[in-house]
């Protein structure tokens, strides 16, 4: 799977939150200052390019959904994350963002708990 450029994925954080939209209703989530509705129109149609959104037309207008789950891209990037900075050691990376995280006694239960809950 392509990874998305910083626009893209600001744009991609939107339509997965919203589910279907057309470019106005993207362009009015996104932050000040707005972009120009050409540029988020192309950045769109780079992404349908990618295969990360279909298009339907309707009426003289398309509507746009998104075609990559956004688990699906999440994990394929964790995964991506653990294989390049830690070795694939998932032990490892979960080591990192806690000691960087500073976690609180409840985090470091509640994370126990998840840890042990996949033993079979």
């Amino acid at each position: 799977m392509n990874r998305l450029a910083k626009r893209e994925e600001e744009i991609m954080q939107i339509v997965w939150r919203l589910e279907t939209v057309f470019i106005r209703d993207i362009i009015k989530a996104l932050p000040e200052p707005k972009p120009h509705y050409n540029t988020v129109a192309t950045i769109v149609k780079i992404l349908v390019k990618k295969g990360f959104l279909t298009s339907e037309m309707l009426g003289n207008t398309h509507q746009y959904r998104p075609a990559v789950d956004f688990e699906q891209y999440r994990d394929e990037h964790l995964l991506n994350i653990k294989k390049k900075y830690f070795g694939n050691s998932f032990p490892k990376m979960i080591a990192h963002f806690a000691k960087k995280e500073k976690l609180s006694d409840a985090e470091i239960e509640e994370l126990m708990k998840i840890i042990k809950s996949q033993k079979p």
